[in-house]
């Protein structure tokens, strides 16, 4: 499994447990919705909420360095989105992702 299907079932299955051990320490995540940059823990605490699931997800392109996916959000409050995004990766873990998102009808 890539390290983008791996990151894809631990935000669908809200598993910190396995974020904490696929993220890199040194991780950042830039939202260009919304401008938030989140760290490691503020990652982790979210997904702890299972507020997101993501369906169609599609692995564009990853090596060892990067990756690219495309999916679909719905989040609790019913809010969908298509979501494009960016991972960089660093010892096998996450240590850098963007996210570019389209809002969709409810």
């Amino acid at each position: 499994m890539s390290i983008i299907e791996k990151m894809s079932k631990i935000v669908n299955e809200g598993d910190t447990s396995g974020a904490d051990q696929l993220i890199h320490d040194d991780y950042q995540f830039l939202m260009h919705a919304s401008g938030k940059k989140l760290g490691k823990s503020d990652v982790i605490n979210w997904l702890g909420m299972k507020d997101i699931q993501k369906e169609k997800v599609r692995v564009l392109f990853e090596n060892d360095e990067v990756g690219f996916e495309h999916a679909y959000v719905t989040f609790k409050d019913g809010n969908k989105e298509a979501v494009m995004t960016y991972y960089k990766f660093k010892d096998g873990k996450v240590v850098y992702q963007e996210t570019g998102a389209t809002k969709l009808p409810k």
